[in-house]
């Protein structure tokens, strides 16, 4: 889970990873909508980094509007969440089940993924 910066988002905007689902959520005064967007239904994600901060745009395959944007949000933990959601991708697409593997574990597979040795084999 990752959120927005304060004082540059009044309400800050959130972006939650589960196993098979995003969720982003946008605080708003009186209402907090939340759009859902499978893995599989994930076309790409995006990352822009500026000297202090990141943003991350999610392109989903069946938003009409199909690109949901992220802005202000920590350089460091915006990285982790963009391998974190193309590891939980491409697992997805090559139909490999993660049910048994606890959080922390399946971090350090997607981890192990995206290294550099694992992309050069």
């Amino acid at each position: 889970s990752l959120s927005s910066t304060l004082p540059w988002e009044m309400f800050p905007v959130t972006i939650d990873v589960k196993e098979t689902k995003g969720t982003i959520k946008f605080n708003q005064p009186l209402s907090s909508p939340a759009h859902g967007v499978g893995i599989k239904d994930i076309a790409n994600v995006l990352l822009e980094t500026s000297f202090f901060f990141s943003t991350i745009k999610v392109v989903s395959r069946i938003f009409i509007e199909n690109e949901i944007k992220i802005e202000y949000l920590d350089k460091k933990k915006a990285i982790k969440v963009q391998s974190v959601i193309e590891g939980l991708r491409t697992f997805a697409e090559n139909d490999i089940n993660t049910s048994n593997y606890e959080i922390d574990e399946l971090i350090t597979k997607i981890d192990e993924f995206n290294s550099p040795v694992a992309a050069a084999n």
